[in-house]
């Protein structure tokens, strides 16, 4: 109650009943009243203090009634043991609805956790922080998907945005976050990467993950490798929104000379494309997100301006990079983000 005082409210409603009843005439009867706290505590306490209230309500009012000889009491007593009786299992219904929606929320925490396993805060000479937000409030995981693997040929990372929503973009989500975690280790560069999760959504069953039109299956993602020793990083885009680099003040945004289409979309290529290098030295702050950080809108249409707001606060620790940035979101979008909304902010420190 410490907590939540909103839980002493069907007590405190007693009371209140109990004052009215002395300040106002008797001809008032305030005490028909009383049926209402069993009912309010049903909504918050579970069913024997609930059952308990109810009882303590109906002796005060049935000794009140032997003192006074008034037998319209009776009737009030007669309310009370029906409320009191209906409260308390409406009170067991609410506690078996709430253990069922605290399970399905603990499997969508656990798949969650699954999908998209927690980035550790420090990787080698990095430090880096993520951020996850669907705009439905209970749910836990959505189209947008992210990655590290720190391999052999440095750490890589992975983050991206399946086409629609739901289910069949979570299913396709998974299945490009499997693919990358074995080809991570394996793939010499990132263009072969590249490749093997584009063969992820090109195989047998793509009809299956996109749930219809194979056709319509795609998603768009921006790998990243960063040497543990170096000063220089690699990028490689497939359709997605680039990257912002900060050094010194500064806000570059790293369009890449030659990006591929998004993936399932690499047969529309005349010419391979190439990873393009980047200068990535101690100090230097990257950010990477998906198109619903840049697409947020505010309640005249205008897009959040992501580049404006980098310049001023991609500097701090990657961690509070990010608070700043979901606050701002909420702030432009007067608490309406209507899309997934994924980031990976990143500061080299050696």
């Amino acid at each position: 109650m410490r907590q939540d005082p909103v839980l002493v409210s069907p007590l405190l409603l007693i009371l209140l009943l109990f004052v009215l009843g002395v300040l106002t005439p008797p001809d008032v009867t305030i005490d028909r009243l009383l049926p209402v706290a069993p009912a309010l505590a049903a909504a918050l306490w579970p069913v024997v203090p609930t059952l308990l209230l109810g009882l303590a309500c109906l002796l005060g009012v049935a000794l009140y009634a032997v003192a006074t000889s008034d037998p319209s009491l009776w009737f009030t007593a007669g309310a009370i043991s029906a409320v009191t009786a209906a409260a308390a299992y409406a009170s067991h219904l609410r506690l078996q609805r709430e253990a069922t929606l605290t399970e399905v929320r603990t499997v969508a925490d656990t798949t969650q956790n699954v999908l998209l396993r927690p980035i550790p805060r420090r990787v080698g000479p990095l430090e880096i922080a993520t951020l996850y937000q669907t705009p439905t409030p209970h749910a836990r995981i959505g189209g947008d998907f992210y990655a590290l693997a720190d391999t052999r040929h440095g750490i890589r990372l992975v983050i991206g945005d399946v086409r629609g929503k739901g289910l069949p973009a979570l299913v396709v989500a998974a299945a490009l976050l499997g693919s990358f975690r074995e080809a991570a280790y394996e793939a010499t560069d990132l263009t072969q990467l590249a490749k093997r999760l584009e063969a992820t959504l090109l195989r047998g069953d793509a009809t299956a993950l996109a749930q219809g039109d194979p056709a319509e299956l795609f998603a768009t993602a921006v790998l990243v490798e960063i040497p543990r020793h170096g000063s220089h990083a690699t990028i490689f885009s497939c359709g997605h929104p680039p990257p912002l680099l900060a050094r010194h003040g500064n806000i570059d945004t790293l369009d890449t000379d030659d990006p591929a289409p998004p993936l399932n979309l690499g047969s529309l290529l005349t010419t391979p494309c190439h990873p393009q290098r980047f200068a990535f030295r101690a100090g230097d702050h990257l950010l990477l997100y998906t198109d619903g950080v840049t697409e947020t809108r505010d309640a005249t249409g205008a897009f959040f301006p992501l580049a404006t707001w980098a310049q001023e606060q991609l500097t701090t620790a990657p961690r509070q990079v990010l608070n700043n940035l979901h606050h701002a979101l909420l702030k432009h979008s007067g608490n309406n983000l209507n899309d997934d909304i994924a980031a990976i902010a990143i500061r080299k420190t050696a």
